[in-house]
């Protein structure tokens, strides 16, 4: 049951660990929060979401209502601001691109405006020997051990070191598998899960023979299996 273990024989204390994390690219289906600021914050009221001036509302709800979903285009329509094609794009060059378009149509450079562009939390979803459903993660960057351990957990059932995730691409979805008991996963490209993964963890070859879950019920229940196999036959045999 234990995770991201060092197979070596000589383990140094400090692990080092090259992270291959690559810049996310915003694709269909996204959710992007977008805030505009300045220092007369009634000129920019109209490129806010109107959800402000309801503190009732959760943040999921807010953020559901009042983001802005890429459409299949990969646009968003932004108030006042029309169409904005951000497919491709990261967050930072999808902020300097409404910053552009804000001074070139709207402000001058002293209206000191502020926008903040970011993915409306890490959305996934988990199927499989590990609490199923849909999750969110209101982080910029999340592990896919981290992600686990929101869903609960891998049971003692789930195959830990066959764990894929089924990820989206502009050409349709791949699968990738990561060996989370191995301290390589770290270094793995698919170490941070991505919006709209899906991570499903199969089941071991145990679950389905019924012959236990450690070695010790394996082990147990063939002995036992072996037992009344023999005592069957030194019946027969009498």
């Amino acid at each position: 049951m234990s995770y991201l273990q060092e197979y070596e024989e000589e383990v140094d204390s400090i692990i080092q660990v090259q992270r291959l994390r690559k810049p996310y690219r915003i694709q269909t289906g996204d959710l992007l929060s977008i805030r505009v600021k300045a220092l007369d914050q009634e000129l920019v009221g109209m490129f806010n979401p109107v959800g402000e001036t309801n503190p009732n509302a959760t943040t999921e709800e807010a953020v559901y209502f009042d983001g802005f979903t890429v459409d299949d285009h990969g646009n968003i329509r932004v108030p006042t601001m029309g169409e904005i094609n951000v497919l491709g794009f990261t967050e930072k060059e999808v902020r300097e691109k409404i910053e552009e378009k804000l001074l070139e149509e709207y402000f001058r450079e002293e209206a000191n405006i502020f926008v903040t562009v970011k993915l409306a939390g890490i959305r996934y979803t988990t199927l499989g020997e590990i609490g199923q459903g849909s999750q969110v993660i209101y982080k910029e960057q999340v592990t896919i051990m981290e992600a686990i351990a929101n869903a609960g957990g891998i049971t003692e059932y789930g195959d830990r070191e066959q764990v894929q995730i089924i990820r989206q691409y502009p050409q349709g979805e791949e699968v990738h598998t990561i060996d989370v008991t191995n301290i390589n996963a770290l270094s793995s490209p698919y170490y941070y899960i991505q919006p709209n993964d899906m991570i499903v963890v199969n089941p071991l070859p145990q679950k389905a023979l019924g012959v236990g879950t450690t070695g010790l019920g394996v082990f147990t229940t063939v002995f036992s299996v072996i037992s009344v196999i023999t005592s069957v036959i030194l019946l027969a045999t009498r």
